[in-house]
């Protein structure tokens, strides 16, 4: 039989972590689940909780939160598949506010989907990313994407909105960021041998599909595939960020002629006027940063999902 390590942020989505124990208790007493479970108590706690884990042996370590506690498990999980050659297989039982790893890792959102999805504990293998640069000049890992610039700033935003959460939180920072953050960076952008150099309000960098809780950056991505999907948007007026949220929305944005995308497996993003606000998977990197060197590891972990192509 599994066993499971649970590893719970209190007070991710505004406290809905703490809320969630007493269900998932009975959850996966009532499933005849073997399982410890422990709570957070900082910034990267879940990382030295999920490195300690694997070294323990534990089967699957949970990330119970939002994006940035399922970040902080897969550094942990990473960490230990550095020192000790092998980690636990992961899962996920989303409560935060975004839960954009979890949606481009076919993991349904609350806590009784979560836990079902545990207990029928289907795996497959995914890609994870590394990202050097900024405050992390030893590396960072993420799961489902980076972003620079102008969602970058609207994560800082959203963040700052505590009477809003979820998907709301994101849409008023989008409004509120449209007023911030509107003068590109010229960039230098080399990937897989090509470069390019443009002025670009927004480049996302993506493994999964969706960022924002409901804008999909990336539609076509998939995270066991080997690729990072890019998408950069040039400087465009204020007005016509608006008019490209909807596309966004829908994941159509490719067929906008200021919209770019590419795939590629490693990458290097310079600025060469400005600077970097960066984040992976709503995690702070830098808030003006210079440069950006991108890799993605080929099937690293093994993800408890719904379904396993």
């Amino acid at each position: 039989m599994s066993k499971y390590k649970i590893i719970v942020n209190p007070i991710s989505g505004r406290g809905q972590g703490n809320l969630s124990i007493h269900q998932i208790h009975n959850y996966l007493t009532n499933a005849n689940i073997k399982y410890d479970l422990v709570t957070t108590s900082s910034p990267g706690h879940a990382i030295d909780l999920a490195q300690e884990a694997s070294h323990n042996e534990y089967d699957i370590v949970v990330a119970v939160g939002g994006d940035g506690t399922a970040n902080e498990v897969i550094n942990g999980l990473m960490k230990a598949r550095k020192l000790y050659g092998y980690c636990s297989a992961m899962g996920v039982i989303s409560v935060g506010r975004g839960n954009d790893f979890a949606f481009g890792a076919e993991i349904p959102p609350g806590v009784e989907a979560g836990c079902e999805t545990l207990i029928h504990c289907t795996k497959k293998l995914i890609d994870v990313g590394l990202v050097i640069g900024g405050d992390y000049p030893e590396g960072r890992y993420f799961g489902n994407g980076i972003g620079i610039g102008f969602d970058t700033v609207v994560g800082f935003e959203a963040v700052k909105l505590t009477w809003l959460s979820g998907f709301p939180s994101y849409i008023a920072a989008v409004l509120k960021t449209v007023f911030l953050y509107f003068n590109a960076p010229l960039i230098r952008m080399n990937y897989d041998l090509q470069s390019i150099e443009k002025p670009s309000i927004m480049i996302s960098i993506m493994n999964g599909k969706r960022m924002g809780g409901g804008f999909l950056m990336a539609p076509k991505a998939q995270n066991d595939d080997g690729f990072l999907n890019i998408c950069l948007v040039e400087q465009v007026s204020r007005s016509r960020i608006f008019s490209l949220i909807p596309y966004f929305l829908k994941g159509t944005q490719e067929t906008q002629k200021e919209i770019h995308t590419y795939t590629a497996k490693k990458l290097q993003i310079s600025a060469i006027n400005g600077s970097l606000p960066v984040h992976a998977d709503g995690e702070t990197i830098c808030v003006a940063g210079g440069q950006l060197d991108i890799e993605l590891l080929p099937k690293q972990i093994e993800i408890v999902c719904q379904h396993a192509r």
